[in-house]
């Protein structure tokens, strides 16, 4: 066994220097030990000194003291004390291209206001290579964060070379990712969606490496028509390709009369994801919750820019008998981490729940006032509940030995965090992202002693900003010079 290394201490260059040399040997075994092992995984609970055992891509052992085992007899030591582990979260819908335009439009007034200055003045004027840079930028600042799975609902697929463009940009930051294609709003595009997605599958190997795929489309066609609604048609061509299917603007009496359309014509079900799902009625949730349709939400996105109502619809999801994922939604408005996504909607619930019992907020299907969350709803939000939200909860979202080893280390002996008592609730109210010191995702080491690997920081500052200069420039000349 190799000797232990201790997080911050001198030997950890030397110890990341053997761990990339054996990136990607399924023989490799990493052995953390006296660590809190927050597992998400019901029959494993969490342990308040364990250790974890990755062999290969996988997790393959948590435990009390797995030092005994014969196969971590050769495994490299990382002595993860004053540390928590944890799964890597989930984002279960972000529009990454739009990672260049961040908080370009932070105090943006509603819904109307977040499509007129970024999907019909913005999104015509991106190029390939804009796709990239903006798709790239966002994962890796997910994976950061601590995201290690993040759903991309691509929804500028304006030519083949654009949805080439966003996958690539998956597939070279490392992260776990689900490339949603739908085609753009508004502006000029070549229709080659939804057909273009098989070829996209085709080129990128489907669901054999770490980014796989989902059909995305809109509830209605109040926004952008009547070819981007979710229906029949849509639900074929997925069911062809057998891929989930990931319908955004879900809201209103709208979307819950498609819900019950849907409903009708056998198109709801587990592969099924419906984003936000604020102000629906409740015979819409009734058939959400029976059919076993999947629910995403994107707590600071449905408050902050007032999606409908503007709340949550978590005591809605909840009873239905549906427990939702959550998601980061728009970074041109919006924080881009976990943290915050836990946190707000953790704050609206509970206080939603006190108001209740005042008398107000009434919850669709509820009996009475719902009861207050916890900060492991949430943290099961963001990790477990994700991974089935997105049609991977077989592969990552709890440290379940057979699971992929996509999971953090998060200091908990920092003057934020310290002195531990409740590790669930220092991840979820006490850490922020300065706290992950090791991000792995398929056993790969993607974040180190706190520092993101293979970034050329210098070069994506660059290209980032000229991006976004760029642009900002068509843009305006395409408006008539006009801001």
């Amino acid at each position: 066994m190799h000797p232990f290394h201790r997080p911050t201490d001198t030997a950890r260059p030397e110890l990341l220097d053997r761990l990339r040399r054996t990136d990607g040997d399924p023989g490799r075994r990493i052995l953390f030990t006296g660590a809190t092992v927050v597992t998400m995984d019901p029959a494993l609970g969490t342990l308040a000194t364990g250790d974890l055992l990755v062999a290969g891509s996988t997790v393959a052992a948590v435990g009390p003291d797995l030092r005994a085992r014969g196969d971590a007899a050769d495994a490299v030591v990382v002595d993860a004390s004053g540390t928590i582990l944890v799964p890597g979260f989930v984002d279960t819908h972000r529009h990454a291209w739009q990672g260049q335009l961040r908080r370009i439009i932070p105090d943006v007034d509603d819904l109307a206001g977040y499509v007129g200055a970024t999907l019909a003045r913005y999104a015509p004027v991106y190029r390939p290579e804009d796709m990239y840079t903006g798709t790239r930028l966002a994962a890796l600042g997910a994976v950061d964060a601590g995201i290690t799975t993040m759903l991309d609902f691509s929804h500028n697929s304006r030519t083949a070379a654009h949805s080439d463009a966003a996958v690539q940009a998956l597939v070279d930051s490392g992260i776990r990712g689900i490339h949603a294609a739908m085609g753009p709003h508004f502006g000029d595009w070549d229709r080659q969606w939804p057909a273009d997605l098989g070829r996209l599958v085709d080129r990128f190997g489907g669901g054999s490496g770490l980014v796989t795929f989902r059909l995305a489309a809109l509830a209605t066609a109040e926004i952008a028509g009547p070819a981007l609604a979710f229906g029949p048609g849509l639900a074929r061509a997925a069911a062809e390709l057998g891929v989930g299917v990931s319908v955004d603007a879900v809201f209103g009496r709208a979307s819950s009369e498609s819900v019950l359309d849907w409903e009708r014509e056998g198109l709801l079900g587990d592969r099924l994801t419906l984003i936000h799902a604020t102000g629906l009625t409740g015979e819409a949730w009734r058939a959400i919750g029976a059919s076993g349709t999947r629910v995403s939400l994107a707590p600071t996105s449905e408050a902050q820019i007032g999606l409908e109502d503007a709340v949550p619809a978590v005591d809605e999801a909840l009873a239905a008998g549906v427990r939702p994922g959550l998601g980061i939604d728009v970074e041109v408005a919006l924080a881009n981490d976990m943290f915050t996504q836990m946190r707000a909607l953790h704050a609206i619930q509970r206080m939603r729940a006190v108001h209740a019992v005042h008398g107000a907020g009434a919850v669709h299907g509820a009996d009475g006032p719902p009861d207050r969350i916890t900060t492991a709803d949430v943290l099961d939000f963001a990790t477990r509940q994700g991974a089935a939200t997105v049609g991977l909860g077989a592969t990552t979202g709890t440290l379940t030995p057979g699971k992929q080893a996509d999971l953090l280390m998060i200091t908990a002996d920092e003057i934020n965090n310290l002195p531990l008592n409740d590790p669930i609730g220092t991840v979820v109210l006490g850490a922020d992202a300065r706290n992950i010191d090791t991000v792995l995702i398929a056993g790969r080491v993607r974040k180190w002693a706190g520092r993101l690997l293979d970034v050329d920081l210098p070069a994506l500052r660059a290209e980032a900003a000229a991006s976004r200069d760029r642009v900002h420039r068509a843009a305006v000349a395409a408006a008539g010079g006009g801001r």
